[in-house]
């Protein structure tokens, strides 16, 4: 049986957090859970370990880069077989933790990303639909017109790269066998590091798959990236990308 660790990179994020917990702790199957507190100043450490997840709480904030990093030393020093990434804002429906997992399980992908655009051709096929707060029956929950705009920038820019299919570049669920956390866990982008680690993906071979999911809107607080601060990420992770070309393979 394989050995899963869920890791929930969480910063200001209660409210959020023990919802997030207790959905994944509610599902039918055996995993770990971990939060990396990235340096908040709420509660999100006391409402994470009042949930029953395990916790590490950094000194300060490092950014989500960081806290996903510190997530993936922690499976490699402790011998997990796979790690799941999911946000700690509630956006990801837990009951598509099975739709992430199974190409990593079946030894198909070393890595699968869960996509929100490939939901309605999956609802169509019969995939299981989500359940809870902000989630309609058909269709998932977009992010705002502009940020949409850059997720299909991000698609196009990264798929003409690295010859990867992908719909959703900047998606945060992600899971990813022993093989690609070891690569993870000493080389990770740090600032906005989706579709960036796509790029080092590929750059270190590891096979990628995307997987339809859905997500909704999250119930408390605000994202991180908004109103000009999109335009802003969009040009330093394009930046980012063409750079991470460049590299060359520590490992």
């Amino acid at each position: 049986m394989k050995k899963i660790l869920v890791i929930l990179p969480a910063y200001n994020e209660s409210g959020n957090i023990g919802a997030t917990i207790g959905e994944l702790k509610a599902l039918d199957f055996r995993f770990d859970v971990i939060v990396i507190d990235d340096g908040s100043k709420d509660a999100t450490a006391a409402e994470a370990l009042n949930a029953g997840a395990r916790v590490v709480s950094l000194p300060f904030n490092l950014g989500i880069g960081g806290a996903v990093q510190t997530g993936f030393l922690y499976a490699l020093r402790n011998g997990y077989d796979i790690a799941v990434q999911v946000d700690g804002d509630g956006q990801h429906d837990a009951q598509y933790l099975k739709v992430i997992l199974a190409p990593v399980l079946e030894e198909k992908a070393d890595i699968a990303v869960g996509s929100r655009f490939m939901t309605e051709d999956a609802m169509s096929e019969g995939m299981p639909r989500p359940s809870g707060r902000g989630v309609g029956p058909q269709l998932s929950w977009r992010s705002s017109f502009v940020r949409r705009i850059g997720i299909r920038f991000f698609a196009w820019l990264i798929s003409g790269l690295t010859g990867f299919s992908v719909s959703d570049p900047t998606s945060g669920f992600r899971a990813f066998n022993a093989k690609a956390v070891k690569i993870f866990a000493e080389d990770y982008p740090q600032d906005f590091p989706e579709p960036e680690s796509i790029m080092s993906a590929n750059r270190f071979g590891l096979r990628l798959i995307e997987v339809p999911v859905q997500m909704r809107k999250r119930a408390h607080g605000h994202s991180s990236i908004r109103y000009f601060k999109t335009l802003y990420y969009m040009i330093k992770v394009t930046i980012a990308i063409l750079l991470n070309m460049l590299k060359k393979n520590k490992l």
